[in-house]
C-alpha cells in the first residue's frame, strides 16, 4: 500500500497533556509546516465485529428489499455524506474522529455485491478522484438471513439478519503521537475505532429496520441490539463463489 506524505493539521506548537487510563503524558505538538510523514509512522488497527437485526417478514421479502439499495442505502446513511460511485458501489464521509488530539474525516468507498449462496457481501473499493490523505480503510463485511416461524407477528414470518465485519485501517502518525507509548497509542486507537463502528452501525442499523417496516407497513421491531460488537471468535460464513 501506498501512503503518501501528509501534512496534517495541529492547533500550535507547544506542548499538551494527554491523560488515558490515568496516566497523565506531556505530548509535545508540532507545527503543520513541520510534519511530513513517512510510511514508516503508519499504525495498523484492525477488529472483527458481529451484529444481527429482526427484520418482521419472510427471507424473500427481506432479501428483495436488500437487493433495491439504491432506494435504502442512501436514505438510510444519512448523516453521512453518500454518493453513488458504481451501479453497486457508494462513497460515504463517516464524520471527523479523534483521539489522543489527533483527528481525521475518512472517506470510504463501498462496494454492495449482489447476493450470491444467500451471502450479501461488502468491500471497499477507490473512490474515483480520490486520494486518501495519510489512511487506508479495507472494508469486508457480510451478511445472511435466518428466516423462522413467528405466529404472534402479521407475516407470522421473522427473518434475522446476521452481520459481520472485518475492519483494517492504516493510519499516519504525526511525529508527536509517535513518541508516545506504542501500547497507549494501540489501545487508544482500538477503542476509537471500536466507538466509530458501534455508533454507525447502531444508527444505520435502526434506520435500516424503520425504513423496511414502514415501507411494508409493519410493527417495528423495538430490540436495539442491532449494532455491531467486537468479537474475538470468527463465523463460519459461506465462502464467496469464484
Amino acid at each position: 500500500m501506498h501512503m503518501p506524505s501528509t501534512h496534517y493539521p495541529s492547533s500550535e506548537t507547544g506542548s499538551r497533556l494527554i491523560q488515558s487510563g490515568g496516566h497523565i503524558i506531556e505530548a509535545h505538538e508540532v507545527s503543520p509546516h513541520q510534519v511530513e510523514l513517512q510510511p514508516a509512522d503508519t499504525v495498523l488497527f484492525e477488529g472483527y465485529y458481529v451484529g444481527h437485526m429482526e427484520m418482521y417478514a419472510d427471507a424473500q421479502t427481506v432479501a428483495n428489499y436488500l437487493d433495491a439499495h439504491r432506494g435504502w442505502f442512501t436514505r438510510c446513511a444519512q448523516p453521512m455524506t453518500v454518493e453513488q460511485i458504481a451501479q453497486n458501489g457508494y462513497a460515504l464521509v463517516l464524520g471527523r474522529f479523534g483521539s489522543l488530539n489527533f483527528e481525521i474525516e475518512p472517506k470510504v468507498g463501498l462496494h454492495l455485491l449482489p447476493q450470491q449462496q444467500g451471502v450479501y457481501r461488502i468491500e471497499t473499493i477507490p473512490v474515483p478522484d480520490y486520494e486518501p490523505k495519510g489512511y487506508d480503510v479495507d472494508f469486508k463485511a457480510a451478511m445472511t438471513l435466518a428466516e423462522a416461524a413467528a405466529p404472534a407477528l402479521p407475516e407470522q414470518r421473522s427473518t434475522r439478519v446476521e452481520w459481520e465485519l472485518n475492519l483494517l485501517t492504516r493510519v499516519q502518525m504525526p511525529r508527536f503521537i509517535q513518541a508516545l507509548p506504542q501500547a497507549l497509542v494501540k489501545t487508544s486507537g482500538d477503542k476509537l475505532l471500536n466507538q466509530i463502528v458501534r455508533q454507525i452501525s447502531k444508527r444505520l442499523t435502526r434506520k435500516v429496520q424503520e425504513d423496511f417496516h414502514k415501507s411494508l407497513n409493519l410493527p417495528i421491531p423495538q430490540a436495539r441490539q442491532g449494532f455491531l460488537q467486537r468479537a474475538e471468535t470468527k463465523r463460519s460464513t459461506p465462502a464467496k463463489s469464484e
